[in-house]
């Protein structure tokens, strides 16, 4: 053999640049040639130094010859007068493979037969020899064919770059090595700063990142096709293997982490990782992405998320996609770098990434996404720049633990879910994901400044009407669309959705920011700072269960008393807007038998009850609801443990109630305040309010007494109604007369007074 040869790296598409560095680190000269190439020269130590150094290239091939092969005397002939008794031994194993690619020789086999028909003949003459038994060491030959041109090489690896040796447990859908550590690469990653995978699998990026840090060569444990030709000197790749393991580091500054839901697949990455030699360097601990929260500062989120391509239901990614943002904001200091084949992944999340590559997961063509958080630098903070290497980070806050994965956290916007312990500022330079400007800063100023303006002027007004819960701020700035109540000592904060500007995560802090702005203002302890979203209820959706906590307080309101829950529900028990309303009910009460219809946690069933009612009925569908019904009268001393006193509670639809109940008037009077919308499992039909709630008017009206009153009320603004439209003495609308003065919006409900 010649002592200098042409070379090739052969890696995935897209990994070429990466693989071109590796080879310029190693001290060769390298040029990137067509897809998945790199060319590269050298002799045999070149040869071994790049099959044991390399981590992201696939293989390394001796280039032979390229030569125009436009049909098969020029290809037949070309080979056969290559010298290659000079290349490969009397008794080398000589298998052929190749490919063809845009060329007029098309069929593949025909091709490896004449290459070996090629190769035999120039043995036989170069070796003056009429038999060959191949029975020696490998010389794996190589014929590829693009646009007529061939390219004849001899591949040095044998199994491929990728398999390393430590890896035999493997996740369902194992990302290759090679591919793992060229994600590392990519990233800003340093040996001093936190590395995270939340979908860790098998755990092969976290192992590759280790093995980088520990500066472990890739085919340190594993053999080559080239070690057995017998023009290597025996003691090449020891003397290299030495030389390798003597610049090895013993340690790295930062415990490398890994996590995923499946804990069946930690303990082959447990195992891999064993095997990697670098088990000491890597925590995997059971976790849910969605959950998951770090304390560190200044680390790189790097990882491989399922897409639906192998494992993973389509319908589930979105919800996934969508999600990481709440996630990411947590770690407003860390870069993010995302390997996916996910469409609509910049759009799931929100912001387009910094940067974006096209790799190859097998043959599933994705998008390594890089989201580049902000780098410390001595004297000034400044976001990292695009080049793809930095130096390293200063040393990052050890205090915490390496993963904490918080269990019960899904409502939205709750004070610090997610924030790092140590405080993140805007001198510590654009977070990837939830960054905050002073146009945010300057609105939760004209929050707290609203907010301490109405808080001066109720300071007295709820003390004299006898209530502990009232509304605060109701919308009042047009660009803080939120919704403030206290309760007690405590405040809830709804949201409703309005378009912004804000991406997911940026808006998500910026909730949290406006949060914490009110409680502070108001002097509120976080813990007691309830929040929720509310989106738009069109025709076919409903306000659905936010958490299960089952957190009750006591409120007070009129002289009576009610349990309210902050955290499980968008409604919290008591609807502030019906406390005049609720006041009329009891003022008429007396004596009176009441028919709460959609009762609801039975607030006028207790107002009712406490202005003398001799009877009441209270209908809902929710035998949850009911049971909150009895235990807010039974807190007012308004229902004996033992006797219903004259409390009636019917789970039931509405309208079933009203077609099966027995005829004749019974009922003085009757708060009839449907939803705006309802469907239920228990029930054929939705309600609609509009279409729905006349027709059922018309059939409760038999039941109601000559002069009986009916309290109409609907939330539904556009509802329309004609009084004609029901045989009744009187109807009016009193909607002005029954909305509170603390609140804000005058047409939160309307509502009408109906006598029979």
């Amino acid at each position: 053999m010649q002592s200098t040869h042409d070379l090739i790296a052969t890696s995935a598409f897209g990994l070429e640049a990466i693989v071109r560095r590796e080879l310029e680190s190693l001290g060769m000269e390298a040029s990137i040639g067509e897809s998945g190439r790199v060319h590269f020269r050298g002799d045999l130590e070149t040869v071994a130094r790049a099959n044991l150094q390399l981590r992201c290239a696939d293989r390394v091939l001796l280039r032979v010859a390229e030569f125009p092969a436009a049909d098969f005397d020029a290809l037949f002939e070309t080979v056969r007068a290559l010298p290659w008794g000079n290349l490969l031994p009397i008794d080398a194993a000589f298998p052929v493979t190749g490919r063809s690619i845009k060329s007029q020789l098309s069929s593949v086999p025909a091709c490896q037969r004449a290459v070996k028909r090629a190769v035999v003949d120039a043995m036989m003459r170069d070796h003056a020899t009429t038999t060959l038994d191949e029975t020696g060491p490998p010389f794996k030959i190589d014929i590829a064919l693009l646009k007529d041109v061939a390219t004849l090489t001899i591949d040095t690896t044998g199994r491929s770059l990728h398999r390393r040796g430590y890896r035999t447990d493997i996740s369902q859908a194992p990302l290759k090595e090679t591919l793992a550590a060229a994600m590392v690469l990519l990233s800003f990653w340093k040996p001093d700063r936190p590395l995270l995978d939340p979908f860790c699998g098998s755990g092969t990026i976290p192992i590759e990142a280790a093995r980088i840090g520990h500066n472990i060569a890739p085919g340190i444990d594993r053999d080559f096709s080239f070690e057995s030709w017998p023009t290597v000197p025996p003691t090449l790749l020891p003397d290299l293997r030495s030389q390798a393991r003597a610049a090895q580091v013993d340690s790295i500054e930062e415990r490398i982490l890994g996590s995923d839901i499946d804990g069946r697949v930690l303990r082959a990455a447990r195992d891999n990782a064993t095997r990697a030699g670098v088990a000491d360097s890597i925590h995997f601990q059971p976790g849910d992405a969605l959950k998951l929260t770090n304390r560190r500062r200044f680390g790189c989120l790097i990882t491989n998320p399922p897409y639906g391509q192998r494992i993973g239901e389509d319908r589930e990614l979105d919800t996934l996609y969508r999600s990481l943002p709440e996630v990411l904001r947590g770690l407003p200091t860390w870069s993010h770098y995302f390997l996916t084949a996910y469409p609509n992944f910049e759009a799931a999340v929100g912001r387009q990434a910094d940067r974006r590559r096209k790799l190859y997961n097998g043959r599933i063509e994705c998008t390594y996404y890089q989201f580049h958080g902000p780098k410390r630098v001595i004297g000034q903070q400044v976001p990292e720049s695009d080049q793809e290497t930095t130096d390293a980070e200063a040393a990052s806050d050890r205090e915490a633990s390496p993963i904490e994965s918080k269990a019960g956290e899904s409502k939205a916007g709750k004070a610090a879910t997610q924030a790092p312990v140590k405080p993140y500022t805007h001198a510590d330079g654009p977070a990837a994901f939830g960054h905050l400007d002073d146009k945010a800063i300057h609105q939760a100023d004209l929050f707290a400044t609203r907010l301490r303006k109405r808080a001066k002027h109720l300071r007295r007004w709820p003390t004299k009407r006898n209530i502990t819960c009232f509304r605060l701020y109701e919308r009042d700035i047009p660009e803080i669309p939120l919704i403030v109540d206290r309760y007690e000592d405590h405040l809830h904060i709804t949201e409703y959705e309005r378009p912004h500007d804000r991406d997911p995560a940026q808006h998500a802090n910026w909730l949290d920011l406006m949060a914490r702005t009110a409680g502070e203002t108001l002097d509120v302890p976080p813990t007691n700072v309830h929040f929720k979203r509310r989106g738009r209820q069109k025709d076919n959706t409903q306000h659905e269960k936010v958490d299960h906590t089952g957190n009750r307080i006591v409120v007070q309101e009129g002289g009576l008393k009610f349990l309210v829950n902050l955290d499980d529900y968008v409604d919290t028990g008591l609807f502030l807007d019906h406390r005049i309303a609720r006041s009329m009910v009891r003022d008429l009460a007396e004596g009176k038998w009441l028919l709460n219809l959609f009762s609801y946690t039975g607030s006028f069933t207790v107002y009712a009850a406490a202005g003398g009612a001799r009877k009441t009925t209270s209908v809902d569908l929710s035998n949850t609801y009911l049971s909150w019904t009895k235990e807010n009268l039974r807190i007012n001393g308004l229902i004996d443990e033992k006797r219903q006193d004259g409390h009636t509670f019917i789970a039931s639809d509405v309208a079933q109630f009203i077609a099966e109940h027995p005829p004749g008037e019974r009922y003085d009077l009757v708060v009839f305040d449907p939803p705006t919308y309802s469907r239920s499992k228990k029930t054929e039909r939705d309600w609609n309010v509009q279409t729905d709630a006349v027709p059922m008017l018309q059939s409760l009206l038999p039941l109601v007494r000559k002069g009986g009153v009916i309290f109409f009320s609907t939330n539904f603004r556009r509802f329309k109604f004609d009084p004609a439209d029901l045989e009744v003495s009187e109807c009016h609308e009193i909607s002005k007369q029954t909305v509170p003065e603390d609140f804000r919006n005058r047409r939160i409900h309307r509502c009408w007074r109906i006598v029979r």
